[in-house]
Parts: structure tokens; C-alpha cells; sequence
């Protein structure tokens, strides 16, 4: 994709009253903060919270707002993602895009080797890419996942670019440290997990991870060769669907996979469950 001039492209749906900002046919500051305003609301950006959250927004002029616009139009973005991630993020609003947005762009073409499908997917999944640094934060990110395994087949895709705005330190290392040290795993063990189930690195380790393990251990009292097995468990509801269909297979006294277990939908499972009970009771007949 090619993004060095990419911003240099006016924006096919500006209307008269912005085009005519830029060509200066007016100095009335209140004018032309006005138009800001309706600008940014056109976009779906709250005007309100924008200026609250980036101050200097309200000096800046309605071509820098309209310049990322641009950019972030030009990688496939419709409007209203556009609008969704300036009103998410609004100190995009008044970022540079030559030297901001476009190292991140280039970063996840030329290093992540995303395709330009991909590149939109990716920004809508985790905008947070936008805003982060490719020296401090992404680069360190993407160096430390492919020391767990993430490169070849199992590169970073853009459904898994949220890993690189993590932390190494406060946040990927830890919750590695946690797998090791809470299930015995080596540090090869959990770097095959993480890689076959990359959102186990996403999940907080006291509100997820660790209470996952508790009862998988103490009230399951389960083989952690299965969690190696099928690391997926840590992505169900602890709540919702692994604690209630631990309890209906132990009522009925039936063993069952933890995949087994917890993939098949609710229907599935309650006719399995008939089946099984069924089954028990031919047995002792």
C-alpha cells in the first residue's frame, strides 16, 4: 500500500463550507471554530468530549482534522470507523499524520506484512494501534512475540494485533510468569499455548486467569496436561458455562474433555447430556 502520499488526496466528501476554510475566504475565528464543530459532528466525534480530552484541538485548524481523516480514509476505514476511532481516541484529532499515523501504517505493511484488506481490519479490531509508538511499544511487542513462537504460519494477523500494544513488561511477561508458575508449564509449554490460543495473553491474569485456575484444579480437579491441550478454556465464561456444566456432568456422575465440555452450544450439550444418561441407564439394566 502505498502511504507516503496518501495524504496529499483531498477527501471526496468535504462540502463547500470546509473547502472554503481552507481556502481562506474567511478569518472569522467563531466562524471557522463553528465549522470545526459541525465538522467533527458530521463525523460522529462529540465535539465536547474531543475538546475536553485534547485541548489543543481548539486552536488547531479543520485541515489538520481533515488531513487524518484523509489517511486513515485512504487504508479502506469507512467514514463511520473514521468517526468511531477520532471519537475514541481524540488526540488523533490534531496528530501529524506524516510522522504519527503513518509509521504505525507502515509498521504493520512493511514489519506485520499485513495486506491491505487486512490493514483496515486490524485498526478496527484494536485502534489503539493508532496512538502507539512503533520504536517504544510496537516494535518491543512484536520482537518479544516472536520469541514465544509467533512468526512463520503463526505470525501476528490482524486478529491478534491487540498483543502488540500490550506492555512486555507489566503485561505479556507477567501473565507468561503466571502460566508457568500456576501450572508448572515451561516456559516452551506455555509459548505453544499462547500461540495456539493468542487471547489467553488478553486476559486479565486476577479476574480471569486465576480463578479459571482455582477451579479447574480444586473443584474439577483436573489434569493441567489438558489445559495444555485445550488452552481455549480460558476464554469461556467462568460464570455462565464452565461452572454450570461442571456441576450437570458431575450430578450425573459423567466424565467428559473440557473441549468436549465447553464448544458445543447449549442445545448440543443438553442432548448429549440426555444421551449420556441414557446410555448409563441401558448400562445398569
Amino acid at each position: 500500500m502505498m502511504f507516503a502520499r496518501c495524504c496529499l488526496l483531498p477527501p471526496p466528501f468535504i462540502s463547500a463550507v470546509r473547502t472554503r476554510c481552507f481556502a481562506g475566504e474567511t478569518s472569522d475565528t467563531g466562524l471557522l471554530f463553528r465549522e470545526k464543530l459541525i465538522y467533527l459532528q458530521d463525523l460522529n466525534v462529540d465535539p465536547h468530549k474531543a475538546l475536553r480530552v485534547n485541548p489543543s484541538l481548539r486552536a488547531a485548524p479543520i485541515s489538520t482534522v481533515v488531513s487524518v481523516e484523509t489517511l486513515l480514509s485512504s487504508t479502506g476505514l469507512s467514514r463511520p470507523a473514521v468517526g468511531r476511532i477520532l471519537d475514541m481516541f481524540p488526540d488523533l484529532l490534531t496528530s501529524d499524520p506524516e510522522s504519527d499515523i503513518l509509521p504505525v501504517l507502515r509498521f504493520l505493511s512493511d514489519e506485520i506484512y499485513l495486506s491491505d484488506e487486512d490493514i483496515p481490519k486490524s485498526i478496527t479490531r484494536c485502534p489503539r494501534l493508532l496512538i502507539s509508538s512503533v520504536d517504544f511499544q510496537l516494535r518491543p511487542a512484536l520482537a518479544f512475540l516472536k520469541t514465544l513462537g509467533f512468526v512463520g504460519r503463526d505470525t501476528v494477523t490482524s486478529r491478534n494485533t491487540v498483543l502488540l500494544v500490550s506492555s512486555v513488561e507489566r503485561t505479556l511477561i507477567p501473565k507468561i510468569e503466571f502460566l508457568e508458575e500456576g501450572l508448572g508449564f515451561t516456559r516452551d509449554e506455555v509459548a505453544k499455548m499462547v500461540v495456539r490460543s493468542p487471547a489467553l495473553l488478553t486476559y486479565s491474569v486476577e479476574n480471569n486467569l486465576a480463578p479459571k485456575v482455582e477451579f479447574f484444579m480444586e473443584e474439577m480437579r483436573g489434569d493441567v496436561k489438558e489445559l495444555k491441550r485445550f488452552p481455549q478454556y480460558f476464554s469461556f465464561s467462568l460464570e455462565r458455562k464452565i461452572k454450570p456444566r461442571h456441576r450437570l456432568l458431575k450430578e450425573h456422575g459423567i466424565l467428559m474433555p473440557l473441549s468436549e465440555m465447553l464448544k458445543v452450544s447449549d442445545g448440543q450439550f443438553n442432548l448429549w447430556l440426555v444421551e449420556l444418561r441414557l446410555r448409563s441407564v441401558e448400562r445398569r439394566l
